[in-house]
């Protein structure tokens, strides 16, 4: 391979990675990296041991897909760390810098984690508006400020875009964001070493403090005790605190001192996103990793995963590699058969035709008395066709036992209903939005 042909194959792969990778992820860890010539095997000079692992750990299959690999099947590259950042930092006359303790140099936020990116939906609009307010004015409103919900809903999105935030817009201000475990780690490594008055004294002399995932401290009594002790010192300071939980204060096995401090100020719910919300997110994400994904097919996919943002980001990261990795473009067909062990089946114990009726009823505007009678009238008739369409759809029972639920209509009924509404779906939206706005109601 000539040298001019290796940097060609490195402009290559460069081209390849800025398709493949999200944007954020190209320029922290893609983009660094140079290619130094006259080299064999290909020389790269990355900016430190951190982007070279990641590097390796992330995209080797990539990496031997361009370049050689030798008989352990490892990429034939070697990797030069970049010296020459340091050594004009250090020529520079440098003002002091400001004391950081070991806690400040573990202070890191994920950075696709901010307000901009965050989609904004029913379930959230408050507490978005509410962790805004916090980090906008800290310590005056919302102090604290508990968030909780289930896994993967955004409650550590919206911890990181404070922080971010706060970073961003009160720079002088001492922040500190850390989970619970590495609380509680940071604590037992400190008691060994004798210096837990120095990890007090760095706590408390916090101007905000974000908590992740406070669950943890249950039955955990020694450690809750200091961390309470150090939530009220920081509340008596007016210092602002932000927690994040699985579930609400009164829900955790915590003791009732630490309930009543977390219960003081804001408590907020995180809940599932909606069927819009979630076709929002998966547009965004799709567009974040290059993939043309058709509203239709948004859509289909939100309809069936719908517990949470996470498993939806996971989605389209599946969709978009069995896309690219095939050549295909994506069509409900590959979308079955690469995601349809993700899809989550409805509850249907809870389902009956009287349910069914209730919520079609309600959507049309119409009495549930004339869905179960025989007026012919447009306005009656075409909602009656909905509910036989769901109730064939939804139920596990006969076609003659549903029909009959309908003022005695026949199978045969059923069946033209349901033939006739399937057939409408293929192309008509608006029926399909009311429908799925019906079967949430009707599945909640």
């Amino acid at each position: 391979m000539s040298l001019e042909t290796k940097e060609d194959t490195w402009s290559d792969f460069l081209s390849f990675m800025e398709n493949r990778c999200s944007r954020a992820e190209y320029e922290n860890w893609i983009a660094p990296i140079e290619y130094v010539g006259n080299s064999d095997p290909i020389t790269l000079q990355v900016p430190n041991v951190f982007v070279q692992e990641y590097l390796l750990d992330n995209y080797k299959e990539a990496l031997t897909s361009f370049f050689p690999k030798d008989k352990k099947g490892e990429p034939l590259i070697s990797f030069l760390i970049k010296e020459g950042e340091k050594k004009k930092a250090l020529k520079k006359p440098t003002p002091k810098p400001k004391k950081t303790s070991e806690f400040d140099q573990n202070l890191s936020f994920n950075i696709s984690y901010t307000f901009d990116n965050f989609i904004e939906g029913p379930s959230n609009q408050f507490i978005k508006s509410a962790a805004l307010g916090v980090a906008s004015r800290p310590g005056k409103s919302y102090n604290p400020l508990f968030i909780h919900g289930g896994v993967g809903l955004g409650k550590t999105h919206l911890l990181h875009g404070i922080g971010q935030y706060i970073q961003s817009h009160h720079k002088k201000l001492r922040l500190q964001c850390i989970t619970t475990e590495a609380f509680i780690n940071d604590l037992v490594s400190h008691l060994r070493n004798k210096s837990v008055d120095k990890m007090k004294r760095y706590f408390r002399g916090l101007d905000i403090l974000l908590v992740d995932d406070i669950q943890f401290l249950q039955n955990r009594l020694n450690f809750e005790e200091e961390f309470c002790n150090m939530f009220e010192a920081l509340i008596n300071q007016n210092k602002q605190i932000v927690i994040t939980s699985d579930k609400p204060p009164g829900q955790l096995k915590l003791s009732e001192r630490m309930i009543a401090r977390m219960e003081w100020g804001l408590v907020a719910h995180m809940g599932t996103p909606d069927l819009e919300t979630r076709v929002a997110i998966l547009q965004y994400k799709s567009e974040a990793v290059g993939l043309h994904l058709p509203n239709q097919l948004a859509f289909y996919i939100a309809e069936h995963i719908y517990n949470n943002v996470r498993q939806l980001e996971g989605a389209i990261n599946r969709l978009s590699a069995y896309c690219r990795l095939m050549h295909l473009e994506p069509s409900q067909d590959v979308v079955d058969s690469t995601l349809s062990e993700m899809f989550q089946a409805p509850v249907r114990s809870k389902i009956s035709v009287d349910r069914i009726i209730h919520s079609v009823a309600s959507m049309f505007n119409v009495r549930e008395s004339d869905l179960r009678g025989s007026s012919r009238a447009k306005e009656v008739a075409y909602p009656r066709q909905i509910a036989m369409y769901l109730a064939k759809e939804l139920l596990g029972e006969s076609l003659m036992k549903i029909a009959s639920a309908f003022g005695g209509k026949t199978h045969s009924t059923l069946l033209h209903a349901w033939k006739k509404i399937a057939q409408q779906l293929e192309t008509d939206d608006v029926l399909r939005r009311q429908l799925q706005m019906t079967r949430q109601n009707i599945e909640a």
